[in-house]
């Protein structure tokens, strides 16, 4: 196995209600699309890798094989399933990512072991408070924004919402290629002074930090209007706003509402959702993701890596 080449991303390729194959489908859209790809190391069961590629007739060239003999299932406890299946493929994936051998992870696997995984192999960039998740939003006139945290944190403190502005808003501009993103704190109405205790003491936080462009707060019905490029909230709250934004897809497609806007809720366009605030690339991908989401992951994984988005991050919480 040589891991000594310029990019190399790891793929839990056993990871998904669809995997191996949807993921190796994936793989070759990847590679037949990119004349600058990376090294792919894939981390599974070897012989129905190699079982499927031969199948599929597509070439090893450009990939690395690692065996994994386990497969952490979706409903197990994360940190158990880590620590008693230290062959699975998510615990080997870490492995590599941690040890240097890869340069970032992904999987559309057990979405806890994905997280205790990025925490506690990985660890946090020096200072950050608690790593995040974001999630894309799709806007009315066409444009990309950025929401976080959409999960990870469901209850927060006033200085992690304050970090999660920072690192969103790096992420929006190296990412989603935004200029000076405009950033927002969702709240219950505009005025400063609104919402909960969280919301009041987050505002002057954001206010006088002078790595984000504040413009103060948003309500709801901002959300998929071109207000803000990042909009910051906790867990809980991002959540609903992910989970509700995900049903307008699937209702657009059960009542054949055929329309452009609509088609951009599709999770599988943007792949999956990076851990914010960790030293390297990790992906989480929905378990129900096909090879046009493992594709895209893949991508995302690339552009974080050639764009040193986790080092620009520690540079800005730094100062």
């Amino acid at each position: 196995m040589n891991f000594d080449i310029l990019m190399n991303i790891g793929l839990d390729i056993m990871g998904g209600d669809f995997a191996p194959l949807e993921a190796i489908i994936g793989v070759s859209q990847y590679l037949s699309e990119n004349n600058n790809a990376a090294h792919l190391t894939l981390v599974g069961e070897e012989a129905q890798i190699k079982d499927l590629f031969r199948e599929l007739n597509i070439s090893q060239n450009n990939i690395t094989i690692v065996h994994a003999e386990q497969v952490i299932d979706m409903h197990e406890s994360p940190t158990k399933a880590l620590k008693e299946k230290q062959r699975s493929s998510i615990s080997i994936g870490f492995h590599l990512l941690a040890s240097g051998k890869t340069d970032a992870f992904i999987s559309a696997g057990n979405t806890g072991a994905m997280l205790v995984g990025a925490l506690f192999s990985i660890k946090a960039i020096e200072g950050v408070l608690r790593p995040t998740i974001s999630s894309v939003i799709p806007k009315e006139n066409g444009k990309t924004g950025l929401i976080l945290d959409v999960g990870l944190n469901a209850d927060c403190k006033p200085e992690q919402l304050n970090q999660f502005a920072v690192m969103g808003s790096v992420y929006a501009q190296q990412i989603l290629g935004i200029d000076n993103p405009r950033v927002a704190l969702l709240n219950v109405g505009e005025e400063e002074g609104k919402g909960n205790i969280l919301a009041q003491s987050t505002y002057p936080l954001l206010k006088e930090n002078k790595h984000i462009n504040f413009i103060g707060n948003i309500e709801g019905r901002d959300i998929l209007l071109d207000v803000a490029d990042v909009v910051v909230c906790e867990g809980f709250t991002g959540n609903v706003i992910l989970k509700l934004a995900e049903s307008l897809y699937e209702i657009s497609e059960r009542q054949n509402l055929a329309h452009e806007y609509f088609d951009r809720f599709n999770f599988e366009i943007y792949g999956g959702t990076p851990v914010l605030g960790v030293a390297k690339p990790v992906i989480i991908g929905h378990g129900i993701s096909h090879a046009r989401a493992f594709k895209n992951m893949i991508t995302l994984a690339q552009k974080m890596i050639e764009k040193d988005v986790m080092s620009k991050m520690k540079k800005e919480l730094e100062s």
